[in-house]
């Protein structure tokens, strides 16, 4: 997720992006919504006692949910819920997962479907919650495992109870840009036996990397996970490289090569129209769909 922000002399775009966005504003609605009928919010106001808030959660149900009543779906959590479905709440663009997934589906790529769980950011408590520890030099950070204890404690359980899931850790995924990205890692991590399948886009390693390294050294992936890393040749300089870390250090840590996609744009850019881009071949290759036809 990244917005507008005017940027120290000297100072990387994309970084600036991410810093940009740790302390927006709420978001209102610009013009009519663009979400699919098949989206809808499960709760505008859904507790977390991990952190003591509420937030709004959204959820995409696949069409023929309701005419399948024997069939269970995978599941996929994504986080900058106000981004995920509808123009009118995002604020620099929406990634379409609706329509995207509502397409691949009609094209038959995706004979299962699955059900998308959005979760709305925090406004000024994104950074809190999307960085696991404090990061001094910008002033934010520390409440992440709160948010991924509410995301796999909380939140996930009620999903589970309520509408007809694969529940195990192969059949659920979780995914992010930018600081989501990097939050969407650390779930992993935090929740090995919980969340089997990670989309990292453009995932922003640089805000704390040290400790999430030496966290990953004690806190192992799960070898049978599976992890998509996507970024720009047109964001900060240190992406791509601390990307590459990331790959060498989920394949030393036991996930198989094949198991960790790393892919590097020439084109991709901090933004919006990037990750809407990059979702459908992300969910194809991490819930192992055919791909389809772009």
């Amino acid at each position: 997720m990244s917005f507008t922000t005017s940027p120290p002399p000297g100072a990387p775009v994309a970084r600036c992006a991410v810093l940009g966005a740790l302390n927006a504003g709420s978001v209102v609605a610009r013009g009519p919504s663009t979400a699919s009928p098949q989206v809808q919010v499960l709760d505008t106001a859904f507790f977390m006692p991990q952190l003591g808030r509420h937030r709004r959660v959204w959820l995409y149900l696949p069409a023929d949910y309701a005419r399948q009543p024997q069939r269970r779906y995978p599941v996929l959590y994504l986080h900058d819920g106000q981004n995920v479905f509808d123009a009118a709440t995002a604020f620099a663009g929406e990634w379409g997962v609706d329509e995207t997934l509502d397409r691949i589906r009609a094209s038959g790529q995706d004979p299962t479907g699955c059900i998308v769980v959005a979760v709305d950011n925090g406004s000024r408590y994104r950074g809190d919650e999307y960085i696991p520890w404090h990061n001094p030099r910008i002033k934010t950070g520390g409440q992440g495992a709160a948010y991924v204890d509410f995301l796999a404690l909380t939140l996930k359980p009620y999903i589970d109870r309520h509408y007809r899931t694969r529940s195990d850790a192969a059949h659920t995924g979780i995914a992010g840009s930018s600081l989501g990205g990097l939050i969407s890692v650390y779930a992993a991590l935090r929740h090995p036996a919980v969340f089997g399948r990670v989309g990292a886009f453009s995932p922003a390693f640089w805000v704390c990397n040290d400790s999430l390294q030496a966290y990953a050294r004690q806190h192992p992936p799960a070898p049978a996970a599976k992890f998509y890393l996507v970024a720009g040749a047109k964001e900060d300089s240190s992406m791509l490289p601390l990307m590459a870390q990331w790959r060498d250090r989920l394949r030393a840590a036991g996930v198989p090569a094949a198991h960790v996609a790393y892919h590097a744009a020439p084109d991709g850019e901090h933004r919006e129209w990037f990750w809407q881009r990059e979702f459908a071949a992300a969910y194809e290759w991490l819930f192992d769909r055919p791909p389809a036809s772009r």
